[in-house]
């Protein structure tokens, strides 16, 4: 039974990948001979340079092994000799987006953390496949996916990606989220006598050196960053998102172990003192920040922390739960918070404190993280404050700006582009028609 369990899910992997996505051609079992490198010319009618924060017409863009060679305008670009060319010159072209704040081990049709308790780990990881696909095919071509309730389910899917087994977007991954006993990063609400497995409970810690531990167990499997649950949840049963889960001392214990290893702390913070708490202790980021008053905003502009905040959520977390929206209890606080949290992070931007792009997907249905550009641009932002938010800003969080969050000599050919230009009605980036991640293109 072992043997025949072993051989059928791997094959059910292969299945699921070929029918997610036709450009995947698996690897053989001897490596076929190298190729001559293949060269992309992409014509840009309209690109967007994000690093400049500058509208530029008629672009050439060349790409080779998977990377940007050169950008130029149109008049004075060559072309190399048998160059693939992609004439994006009717459309608006821009590097691919990136959503710091992502759940992709998550179903936005399962409301009730609760329906974890239905579904084994396999189950989840085979439903997080098309979760990856449809965010990349809606031209997010990184993630930083900040938790899952299975651990280790995101570190699985983050690896098939990158060996090309199904496809989505490059991830950064936490591998669990850490947090206190009952606190918001747990499974709330179940019957006293039912015995969670290990990897529904692995990040709860209790007191600065367990908080040590759970972040040592984290780098032992290769994450790329620490999540830490600082205050309460608004979804999650008996979590209250005005009260602090972590001391400062216990947040301070996970910055610190997680610098040791390069790895930076995102901290999940709605209550005021439980954001000022993390940003004290060094957190990289305050994920939702809704509570946050001005002496945090100040605080969080003084230190560099990046602000990363959900404020479309609420149209998707108080719909009738029929249409998918949240349990009434989820619902009850979700009413005294929303419109608080989209003021403050108009206070943010106005202040000049630092913003990433992040949805909270699943709480929206995956491939919708687009719908949030119309409301940062509503609460304060430009539209190339918002698309920056979501290109090199969210890559300099990450670590990695230079790698990707624009078009750039020497970074990956991460390219997306839409019909008319998003500068003028951000809502363009809700239908993108070109997706490019690496120099491979997955939608056209």
């Amino acid at each position: 039974m072992l043997k025949r369990a072993r051989w059928i899910f791997p094959t059910l992997l292969f299945l699921t990948a070929q029918t997610a996505a036709q450009t995947y051609t698996p690897s053989t079992a001897t490596p076929a001979a190298p190729t001559p490198a293949a060269t992309t010319v992409i014509r840009a009618g309209k690109f967007i340079d994000v690093d400049a924060g500058r509208e530029l017409t008629n672009q050439v863009i060349v790409i080779r092994d998977g990377k940007i060679v050169s950008v130029a305008a149109s008049a004075g670009a060559a072309i190399p000799a048998g160059a693939a060319i992609v004439d994006l010159s009717g459309k608006t072209v821009l590097p691919g987006l990136i959503d710091c704040h992502t759940h992709l081990v998550g179903d936005a049709r399962d409301t009730d953390p609760l329906s974890e308790l239905g579904k084994t780990s396999a189950q989840r990881a085979f439903e997080s496949i098309p979760n990856a696909r449809a965010t990349l095919l809606a031209g997010f071509t990184t993630v930083r996916d900040v938790g899952t309730y299975r651990a280790f389910v995101d570190v699985a899917l983050r690896d098939a990606i990158a060996r090309g087994d199904v496809i989505g977007p490059r991830m950064f991954v936490a591998g669990a989220y850490i947090t206190i006993t009952g606190g918001g990063g747990t499974i709330n609400g179940a019957a006293p006598d039912i015995i969670l497995p290990w990897d529904l409970k692995f990040g709860v810690a209790d007191g600065a050196e367990e908080v040590r531990k759970k972040v040592r167990a984290l780098e032992e499997y290769n994450v790329d960053l620490i999540k830490v649950i600082a205050t309460g949840a608004f979804l999650s049963h008996g979590s209250q998102p005005a009260t602090d889960d972590f001391t400062y001392e216990e947040v301070r214990a996970a910055v610190e172990e997680g610098n040791k290893k390069g790895l930076r702390v995102a901290a999940h913070a709605h209550a005021a003192s439980g954001i000022k708490n993390a940003v004290r202790a060094g957190a990289a980021s305050i994920e939702h920040g809704t509570m946050i008053d001005d002496e945090g905003l100040r605080m969080m502009k003084e230190h560099g922390a990046y602000l990363v905040a959900d404020i479309y959520d609420d149209e998707c977390i108080m719909r009738p739960l029929s249409q998918g929206g949240a349990p009434a209890d989820f619902q009850a606080k979700e009413q005294q918070y929303a419109e608080m949290q989209r003021q403050n992070f108009k206070k943010a931007v106005l202040l000049g404190v630092r913003i990433a792009f992040g949805t909270d997907a699943s709480v929206c249905p995956h491939g919708t993280n687009a719908k949030q550009f119309a409301y940062q641009v509503k609460y304060g932002q430009t539209p190339m404050q918002a698309i920056q938010s979501a290109t090199i800003n969210a890559a300099t969080l990450i670590g990695k700006p230079e790698e990707f969050g624009s078009v750039a000599v020497g970074k990956f050919a991460d390219i997306i582009a839409v019909q008319g230009d998003p500068l003028a009605d951000v809502r363009a980036l809700e239908n993108v028609s070109f997706v490019m991640k690496e120099g491979r293109i997955y939608k056209q």
